[in-house]
């Protein structure tokens, strides 16, 4: 299974972004995913979650409003469009997939998620 995040890069605040994540050797149209972050000295923390068929999406407080998930299963790709970027969103952005939890609650911890790409950069500036 490999899970592969693209899109990260430097941007000034205010500006927008777009992450996508891709996998491979799973079955995409049938897994929850999700998005989480993590800056340097800090925990890695849930941003956004999604169930299988898109109908469903969950936010953290620090990003509601702002950032968007969504998913291509046509195109086994799921994405994350930032906007309205903030320096404290500057940390580096994990693509998760197949959600093992039993609650939706459970959407935004680490724990509750199978496998995990290496990483995407992003960089906000003031």
């Amino acid at each position: 299974v490999q899970v592969l995040e693209s899109g990260g890069g430097l941007v000034q605040a205010g500006g927008s972004l777009r992450l996508s994540c891709t996998t491979s050797g799973l079955t995409f149209g049938g897994i929850n995913m999700g998005w989480f972050r993590q800056a340097p000295g800090k925990e890695r923390e849930g941003v956004s979650g999604i169930n299988w068929s898109g109908s469903s999406s969950y936010y953290s407080d620090s990003v509601k409003g702002r950032f968007t998930i969504s998913r291509d299963n046509t195109k086994r790709t799921l994405y994350l469009q930032m906007n309205s970027l903030k320096p404290e969103d500057t940390a580096m952005y994990y693509c998760a997939a197949v959600f093992v939890g039993s609650r939706n609650s459970e959407r935004m911890r680490p724990d509750k998620y199978k496998y995990w790409g290496q990483g995407t950069q992003v960089t906000v500036s003031s």
